[in-house]
């Protein structure tokens, strides 16, 4: 499966603006949502190749998101990229547990964002 479209869910609109155009830049088409429920909702909605989750936000957090959306039979096949300044390796295995595909740390590697998307299309 090729990746084209992305969702980018993040609280921090500084964050959200510099994966987005990072990803813009590289080809890809992005929307955003600023919280896990917004992100959820997108997903079922516009059903993206790619989810990309922050972990800290302000009500429903990314690992909850990301369990949401690896429980839900909409949105179950849509693989999620946990990027997130939490960078103990209980917080990424926690994290994998929820059903992400990978886990990256902040500040984000432009490069390593995008071998990794790669590896996963």
């Amino acid at each position: 499966m090729a990746i084209s479209r992305i969702l980018v869910v993040d609280d921090s609109p500084t964050e959200r603006f510099f994966i987005s155009d990072l990803l813009v830049k590289n080809g890809y088409l992005v929307s955003m949502a600023e919280s896990g429920e917004d992100g959820i909702a997108q997903a079922r909605q516009t059903q993206p190749d790619l989810i990309i989750m922050d972990v800290i936000m302000p009500g429903m957090n990314g690992y909850q998101a990301t369990r949401a959306l690896s429980k839900d039979d909409e949105t179950k096949n849509i693989p999620v990229i946990i990027c997130t300044t939490k960078d103990q390796e209980t917080d990424k295995v926690w994290g994998l547990r929820q059903g992400a595909k990978a886990y990256m740390v902040k500040p984000i590697n432009p490069d390593d964002l995008l071998k990794q998307i790669r590896a996963l299309g």
